[in-house]
């Protein structure tokens, strides 16, 4: 079940980026329910490329909390920055990349792991649950990748389906 305020905000985002030229998807917790994962969303992540990243940051300016720019942490780097939308953060990720095993990995193509949900008359890019799911091994991120391994099992019982 998606909150009202997410689907609010969503409408904002997906009114303003369905027609530009950005690649975008939504990811994390707002993109495990739109898949219908039973989680609760609390911010909405958005996963693009690096030019992506720095057109929704001008697209969205009235709402920018942390302007976008390329930052890294232990595990990963991105060009990253922050919007507010009544009430509801929204964190952009543009040309993401996870370390692993001591090595970047290349940013990841949202191309090949892209989907779509209907929902409420919008067409919501979201990356795949098998993708978010391997992405969270990588990042020995261990509870939420078995939260989505268990998911997709029940999901691969229910449509013959397996990991």
């Amino acid at each position: 079940m998606i909150p009202q305020t997410h689907l609010k905000v969503l409408y904002k985002l997906y009114g303003r980026l369905k027609d530009s030229n950005v690649n975008w998807v939504v990811t994390g917790s707002l993109g495990f329910a739109l898949q219908e994962v039973l989680v609760e969303p609390h911010d909405i992540d958005i996963q693009t490329d690096k030019e992506g990243a720095y057109e929704i940051e001008r697209l969205f300016s009235e709402f920018v909390v942390k302007p976008v720019k390329f930052r890294k942490s232990e595990r990963i780097r991105s060009h990253f920055g922050a919007l507010m939308i009544d009430g509801i953060k929204v964190e952009i990720m543009g040309d993401i990349q996870k370390e692993v095993s001591g090595e970047w990995e290349p940013p990841v193509d949202i191309d090949k792991y892209k989907r779509f949900v209907q929902i409420e008359g919008m067409e919501i890019p979201v990356l795949s649950l098998e993708y978010e799911y391997q992405a969270y091994l990588k990042l020995e991120r261990v509870e939420k990748a078995k939260m989505l391994k268990e998911f997709l099992e029940e999901r691969g019982k229910e449509t013959g389906l397996t990991l």
